[in-house]
């Protein structure tokens, strides 16, 4: 998070604009909202610095209203449990907590005329390229917040800015000087690639009986469900031109071609007529349904299906799955029908026996067992490897990703990669389906390549900020340890 709020800084303030970007593109609108507990007000303690119930409660409302703008609108209380929106919120408080004890110990500080050029510098406030005090008071309202809430807030995110520009030092000379010899390093090796294709593998029935064992709990039948199904069809529901041309108008805009282009009448009257059936046979279906509710109308079928199985719709699916067994469903459409659902039966799942679970337990013990056929073969191989008689490679070095026999450029870049960070002059590196066992023969360093100087220090500034963020996010966590009042708000 640190790197990321680094590299951004020239935005200013990345949640203040999270909040007023939701805030407009919301169109003032008010978004996810939990309720937490708390002592006098406050969640936690980080160092010197509470953490009240107030921020806590807005961090996460601005965060809802960002996966809210990712899932289009879909996302609820139910997903944001799901994906631990509390603990998410927490822990970037947390960390910002430990910035500003930081920041205070360093004695950092945003003067009143800092902290009010930036409020002012916010384009969402802005009104003809100058500050309206009316947007900016709508949007506090719209938010719930007062004035001097807010701008605390903006005071220690630039408080936060402004110590993350002091810590942000950029590569310095013997630091490229290191990575740029160990990309000027090249070394020649034998080297032999195996993969699952070198391996033969005779299938025994006992063993795979005994994988089976072993492994029995993960191979269960799917949940399936008895239902009692109602169709109520609508494709000879009669509708005439008039009816058509009337609703096409209406709806013109949902009948667009691949590209987005609005069709004609014409183009589209095939849909509408379908639509427009739908539409009409809806009563009829809730008459369908009442009856059947009563018991005065039978099902057309009853079946049994595994879960999400392409008869039904997902929707219709994912609202079984909220209903016990006796539950009657309204009627919803499948393809050109409407239908009514009865959940008759829910048969849990259990575990396969092993004639049902043989053909996927045959898959996976087969890919286990090549796995390990292929382990065992390198393990055998890199005892001779060196009195060999196999491919030698060139001296090669890290950029030299095309030039491996046997591996793609991706492959051979991953290969390289972790041979110019192993300490193991002879060995085995295993990719993904692949692996290759390797004896390194002789190792030289190359002239610098004035080609690389701005690759080393992208390099330099790539690894740097990482390492520095792990180590200073570690020793905050021990400088200033957090004392949590409520329950949930960590992993």
């Amino acid at each position: 998070m640190i790197s990321w709020m680094q590299k951004h800084n020239r935005y200013l303030v990345w949640t203040i604009w999270i909040a007023t970007i939701a805030f407009i593109g919301a169109g003032f609108v008010g978004w996810g909202s939990y309720n937490f507990g708390g002592k006098a007000g406050n969640v936690a303690k980080v160092g010197d610095i509470e953490i009240t119930q107030a921020k806590l409660n807005q961090a996460y409302s601005d965060l809802y209203a960002r996966y809210n703008e990712m899932f289009k609108g879909q996302f609820d209380e139910k997903k944001a449990k799901e994906m631990g929106l509390v603990q998410q919120a927490f822990a970037t408080l947390e960390t910002q907590a430990r910035l500003l004890n930081y920041a205070q110990t360093l004695g950092v500080i945003v003067s009143d005329d800092e902290l009010a050029h930036t409020l002012q510098s916010i384009k969402a406030f802005q009104k003809d390229g100058k500050f309206d005090r009316s947007i900016y008071n709508m949007f506090l309202k719209n938010r719930r917040m007062k004035a001097k809430d807010f701008e605390a807030r903006l005071r220690d995110e630039l408080t936060i800015n402004k110590l993350l520009t002091l810590l942000n030092v950029e590569s310095l000379p013997l630091e490229e000087e290191a990575i740029g010899s160990a990309l000027n390093v090249a070394d020649k090796f034998k080297y032999e690639v195996l993969s699952l294709d070198d391996v033969n593998l005779t299938l025994d029935e006992g063993k795979l009986k005994a994988f089976w064992e072993a492994h029995k709990t993960e191979f269960t039948t799917p949940k399936k469900y008895t239902l009692s199904l109602l169709w109520t069809d609508s494709s000879n529901t009669p509708v005439d031109e008039k009816e058509l041309k009337a609703f096409f108008d209406t709806n013109s805009f949902n009948y667009i071609d691949k590209n987005g282009k609005q069709l004609t009448f014409e183009e589209a009257k095939e849909k509408v007529a379908k639509d427009l059936k739908i539409k009409k046979t809806k009563k009829t279906a809730q008459r369908a349904y009442i009856a059947f509710k009563k018991g005065k109308q039978d099902a057309d079928e009853s079946v049994t299906l595994p879960l999400n199985a392409p008869t039904l719709s997902k929707d219709i699916w994912s609202e079984i799955q909220q209903h016990d067994a006796g539950a009657i469903l309204k009627p919803k459409v499948v393809n050109s029908k409407y239908v009514t659902v009865k959940i008759e039966k829910v048969i849990e799942p259990k575990v396969m026996t092993f004639e049902e679970a043989k053909p996927l337990v045959t898959k996976l013990y087969e890919a286990d067992a090549k796995q390990k056929a292929l382990a065992a073969l390198a393990e055998k191989k890199v005892k001779t490897i060196a009195d060999s008689n196999t491919t030698v490679s060139d001296f090669v070095t890290l950029s030299d990703a095309d030039n491996l026999k046997g591996l793609n450029s991706q492959e051979s870049l991953q290969f390289l990669q972790k041979l110019f960070t192993s300490l193991e002059e002879k060995g085995i590196i295993r990719l993904s389906n692949k692996v290759v066992v390797y004896d390194i023969m002789a190792q030289k360093h190359l002239s610098p390549d004035a080609n690389l100087t701005e690759r080393v220090k992208e390099t330099v500034n790539t690894i740097k900020p990482r390492v520095f963020e792990s180590n200073l996010i570690q020793v905050l966590a021990k400088k200033y340890p957090t004392e949590v009042y409520v329950g949930g708000l960590k992993n």
